[in-house]
């Protein structure tokens, strides 16, 4: 296990490297000059040349490569040249409301894609189970923006339960308004990321009926149902610890929409403007957290998942 764990840990470091690499040099191909962009439109040559020089936008791309990944190392994502703000402090203040809503998400997703996933198995040929697999189809191909909206115009417009946008300028200090505010954001993501892992639930279930364990229970006095939920269920639990990580991943995208959506003040929100002001260092570092976090959490799932697979516990490797 400890060799096992070592191994993901360097490939989690040769990942972030990897992908360092990529953010830095892919952000520096896009159109437009920095420089101009912060001197404005007002700006002589000789004013953008000195700020770029200042910010040492001058230097080859691999010296400026270098300096950044020296910084991260020291824990420095860096620094927005339009604020002047530490990206991580940004990340941090941000980070209140996009942590919660993920959490949110999450639990959405978990609460209607294990239940119903293991119920329309459990029915499968049945009107029952027939109906939660096309709601699953069909929650899984609906786009995030239009089921935000159509949560918007029945939770918040018809029925007034809950407020269409925005966070309290207080943030936490109002725990009951903050969280009313994540509740249509965090269903918009759940719904939809729950209806994609329902189908997998579903899947799992059903591969695991037709197992001979769950078979050879149910010949000795149990119903099927019966040998499912108690021998079988275990191994779709394995399943769903497997497919986290991407649905956390997919959260955090869609956390990218619905924060433009819903008028929050997150991550995702603040990733979008800044791609337009062009502060790439902010930029650059925003991403390089993003993929570092869902990397750890990719490296977490696999450790959980081999800690709990009895087939996997006595590997060396």
């Amino acid at each position: 296990m400890i060799r096992y764990a070592l191994t993901r840990l360097a490939l989690l470091l040769l990942g972030l490297l990897v992908a360092s690499v990529l953010i830095f040099f892919s952000l520096r191909v896009l159109p437009g000059d920095i420089a101009q962009v912060i001197a404005g439109s007002t700006g002589s040559p000789e004013q953008v040349a000195a700020l770029r020089e200042r910010l040492g936008l001058d230097a080859p791309l691999w010296a400026q490569y270098g300096d950044w990944l020296a910084g991260v190392l020291r824990g420095d994502l860096g620094t927005s040249l339009i604020t002047g703000t530490p990206v991580t402090t940004e990340l941090a203040q941000k980070a209140q409301v996009t942590v919660p809503l993920g959490i949110m998400a999450l639990l959405v997703a978990l609460v209607v894609s294990v239940p119903l996933g293991v119920a329309s198995a459990m029915r499968r040929g049945k009107p029952v189970g027939t109906g939660l697999s096309v709601g699953a189809q069909f929650f899984a191909a609906v786009p995030v923006v239009w089921a935000g909206m159509m949560l918007v115009v029945v939770f918040a417009v018809w029925l007034g339960w809950l407020p269409a946008q925005g966070f309290p300028r207080n943030g936490w200090s109002d725990p009951g308004a903050a969280f009313r505010s994540l509740v249509l954001p965090a269903l918009t993501i759940g719904v939809v990321e729950g209806a994609m892992l329902l189908r997998f639930v579903r899947s799992a279930t059903i591969q695991a009926s037709d197992q001979d364990y769950v078979r050879t229970a149910a010949a000795k006095g149990l119903t099927r149902n019966q040998a499912l939920i108690r021998h079988g269920l275990p191994n779709v639990g394995l399943s769903i610890v497997t497919v986290l990580g991407l649905q956390i991943a997919g959260i955090i995208v869609g956390a990218v929409v619905v924060e433009q959506l819903f008028s929050l003040p997150g991550i995702g929100r603040m990733l979008v403007e800044d791609v337009g002001r062009r502060d790439l260092p902010k930029v650059q570092g925003e991403l390089l957290a993003l993929t570092g976090f869902v990397l750890i959490i990719g490296f977490i799932v696999d450790l959980v998942h081999r800690a709990l697979d009895p087939r996997q516990r006595g590997d060396s490797a």
